[in-house]
């Protein structure tokens, strides 16, 4: 049992990684044409190209969920459930908390919260694919906790 949640866990934090490195790398690169709409608000509709991003990890998520379904791989619920996790957590922080696409968790002003507010100000400062910076959602630099 401590395995499943040993493995959850370390999916769930690995994802951060792995988001920042798909923002940094692929957002930011490739795609870029995906993602552009997100940094330039030039579009009318409450969608956005970049919220097609989300489909690619939730396939990746459900295919551990059929990994474990047909007993191919015995962890894949927890790799799953932990994919899952980190998709929840980043759709509340970055979708809900930080661009207030839906109008709750307005009042978070802890220091945590402040400095993943600051953390993604300044990432949204640049509005071209180049001199990014502040990748990542859930592991924010040092810097940004100063007040």
């Amino acid at each position: 049992m401590w395995i499943y949640i040993l493995v959850f866990i370390l999916t769930f934090c690995i994802m951060e990684f792995m988001a920042w490195f798909t923002h940094k790398f692929i957002m930011h690169g490739f795609l870029w044409s995906l993602h552009k709409d997100h940094h330039r608000k030039d579009h009318d509709s409450w969608f956005e190209r970049n919220d097609a991003f989300f489909i690619f990890y939730a396939l990746v998520s459900i295919g551990f969920f059929l990994l474990w379904k047909y007993s191919i791989l015995d962890i894949g619920l927890a790799i799953g459930l932990g994919i899952l996790a980190y998709g929840i957590a980043y759709f509340f922080v970055h979708d809900i908390f930080i661009h207030q696409r839906f109008k709750f968790l307005r009042n978070a002003n802890n220091r945590y919260a402040k400095a993943v507010r600051r953390a993604h100000k300044m990432h949204h400062k640049h509005l071209g694919k180049d001199q990014g910076e502040c990748f990542g959602m859930l592991i924010v630099p040092f810097k940004y906790f100063k007040k």
